[in-house]
């Protein structure tokens, strides 16, 4: 496996090598980190995280390594920032303090449970990537519980103490309300690798979700005072 992944490494380099390099120095580095994402990920789900160096990303991108290393000071750093910006697929958090859906609607938004077919399947590729890289790479295991896992479920967290400020709900604990409700819905979101998809099409699964949204809705409603 390491042998393949090492020849389709240097097919890699191979091929970037003979691409023109250079961008416009018009681009403002925020463009630029944004590209340099969208060009590492795809190569971390290629060669995985042991077959990525720095200087292929760089390469890939037609960039020079300093200005790689400017943006990015080491693969670490830079795949951190790949998990935060797949979090942002995961869920769609924060929100307007201002905004006035319904409860269950607003949870159905936040945990984005009827994305597009392709978008799912590309969620999904990449949890499956991550999860076993984790499992090599203790730095990976690290930078997913603390930019992935536990900052979602504080920015989940966040939101409920805000919905509790207005009066909306009832919660005793909005970071174990947050927990439950990632439980709940990532369990049935997303298959573990290796492990086949046992919902028998994406309605049914669909309809479980919004049933877990629903329950834990009921679980918080605001009850009206026993005078």
């Amino acid at each position: 496996m390491e042998v393949q992944t090492e020849g389709r490494r240097r097919d890699a380099e191979e091929i970037v090598a003979r691409r023109p390099r250079g961008r416009p120095k018009s681009v403002s580095d925020d463009a630029r980190r944004v590209e340099i994402i969208i060009e590492a990920r795809a190569t971390f789900h290629e060669l995985g995280y042991g077959g990525t160096t720095m200087d292929l990303v760089a390469a890939r991108c037609r960039i020079s390594k300093q200005t790689l290393y400017r943006l990015f000071s080491s693969k670490t750093e830079l795949f951190m920032a790949i998990i935060a910006k797949h979090r942002a697929s995961m869920l769609a958090l924060p929100r307007d303090p201002k905004e006035n859906l319904p409860l269950d609607e607003a949870l159905e938004q936040i945990f984005m449970i009827n994305i597009g077919e392709a978008a799912e399947r590309d969620r999904e590729a990449f949890i499956h990537l991550i999860m076993s890289e984790a499992q090599r790479f203790p730095e990976i295991a690290t930078l997913l519980r603390t930019y992935g896992a536990e900052q979602s479920r504080q920015l989940l967290a966040d939101w409920l103490s805000l919905q509790q400020k207005r009066g909306l709900i009832e919660i005793a604990d909005a970071s174990s309300g947050a927990r439950m409700l990632m439980n709940m819905i990532f369990g049935a979101m997303i298959s573990h690798p290796g492990k086949p998809n046992d919902w028998p099409d994406r309605e049914t699964r669909l309809r479980h979700l919004r049933q877990c949204i629903a329950i834990f809705v009921a679980g918080v409603q605001v009850r009206e005072r026993v005078r």
